[in-house]
């Protein structure tokens, strides 16, 4: 997209608007490449007119401190972006009630059963974790390279993780990462097949809870297993239906497998094209907290922005937001932006500075398995640099195949060699 582009103004503003660039929206899809044009909004218009995928119209929002702003400001909501008639970035694919999830699960009474359920610091995850990445990479080096990385190891550790978590076998990750595909399409308009696919996991997962129900309370395991207990003794909970518990676990599911998988991707991916910081990791495992938080500002994954629509009307830089319209606040320009990180288009692992990038969002919908996401990285990467030291791209970068029409910035396979 050129400047002379970027400049042009669109006739629908309002007289009272200060003259918006006009931006089509998603940017690139690569997810490799920071997309050129963040610079220039983040500098010329860090509040910037776009035209979705939808064809609907909104600001998007590049800069540090109003991006935080957006996220931190209750007046710009999430839940409303599900609502009948809502400008939208792309259709919805899953049921509305589902886009305000932990709100649902707040007024529902199960956060503190949900918390549980996501604090890495359970009793044996860890070394759970470990043993299921080592058997990956095991099956990869059986096989023989080149291997793809995403497939044979990213995919189903992010399984891995989030079916110890919910409380469902293992063995069924397959059929659980294929429904994501479907669910995180980014259509222009909605299609009948998204809904199929979302109750057939809620039938799955409402299937799992009675497993669980069917266990003496000692056996049970994960979430699942905690919702049967409160399903059999908690009378605030007596209203719930086993719908209402599988959803739940179907969207805590969807949202932590495929964000960790991404991300995971993305960061291998990095280090694979600075292969020195490979060596440094293994040298520094100590390190590798803070290489995790500089991978997680580093990376590209979230390619559509995070939605909020205005509650009222609010000034946002030089821009009134009016009350009903989009925002999209664009995480590539917030995490780089200077004002907030010392040489942000440098990848530093030994990055010193607090690194408060925005990666897990903000405010109120601060993502609640942040620590989780973490700790699965921080395992994922130790057990790659320690197990495969001279992991390397088996093919050049500029031939990955990377995904349209989703949620993600995601390559399609990820060839390496060691």
């Amino acid at each position: 997209m050129s400047t002379e582009q970027l400049e042009s103004p669109t006739s629908q503003e309002p007289q009272q608007q200060p003259r918006q660039p006009l931006v089509e929206f998603p940017l690139s899809r690569r997810g490799d490449v920071l997309p050129q044009e963040c610079s220039w909004l983040r500098e010329k218009a860090p509040v910037a007119r776009v035209r979705t995928l939808t064809g609907d119209t909104g600001w998007l929002v590049s800069s540090y401190a109003l991006a935080k702003q957006v996220l931190e400001d209750e007046r710009f909501s999430l839940k409303d972006t599900a609502k009948a008639g809502a400008p939208r970035q792309y259709a919805l694919t899953i049921p509305p009630e589902v886009v305000n999830n932990m709100g649902n699960i707040n007024s529902a009474g199960l956060r503190n059963a949900v918390m549980k359920a996501l604090n890495p610091r359970q009793k044996g995850l860890r070394e759970q974790l470990r043993a299921r990445a080592d058997a990956l990479i095991d099956a990869i080096v059986a096989e023989g390279a080149p291997a793809d990385l995403r497939a044979g190891f990213a995919d189903p550790f992010s399984a891995a993780l989030h079916c110890e978590v919910l409380g469902v076998p293992y063995e069924d990750w397959r059929r659980l990462m294929s429904g994501l595909d479907v669910a995180f399409m980014t259509a222009r308009e909605p299609f009948a097949d998204s809904a199929l696919n979302w109750y057939k996991d809620v039938a799955y997962f409402a299937g799992q809870l009675h497993h669980q129900l069917a266990r003496e309370p000692e056996e049970r395991t994960g979430l699942l297993g905690r919702f049967a207990g409160l399903k059999e003794a908690d009378p605030e909970s007596a209203h719930l239906t086993d719908d209402m518990f599988a959803t739940v676990a179907v969207s805590l599911f969807g949202a932590g497998a495929v964000s960790t998988s991404a991300f995971l991707v993305l960061a291998v991916l990095a280090l694979l094209q600075r292969p020195e910081l490979i060596g440094y990791l293994r040298a520094h495992p100590e390190r590798m907290g803070k290489a995790v938080d500089e991978l997680l500002r580093w990376n590209l994954s979230v390619g559509d922005g995070l939605p909020r629509i205005a509650l009222a009307d609010i000034e946002l830089g030089d821009v009134t937001v009016r009350e009903g319209e989009l925002v999209l606040v664009l995480l590539e320009g917030a995490n780089f932006d200077p004002a907030a990180f010392e040489n942000p288009d440098v990848l530093d692992l030994e990055r010193e500075s607090a690194n408060a990038h925005l990666a897990f969002g903000g405010g109120r919908h601060f993502c609640p398995a942040s620590a989780l996401g973490r700790a699965h990285a921080e395992i994922a990467l130790e057990a790659l640099v320690e197990r495969l030291p001279g992991l390397r791209l088996a093919v050049p970068a500029e031939n990955l195949v990377w995904r349209t029409g989703f949620i993600k910035r995601l390559p399609e396979r990820l060839p390496v060699a060691w």
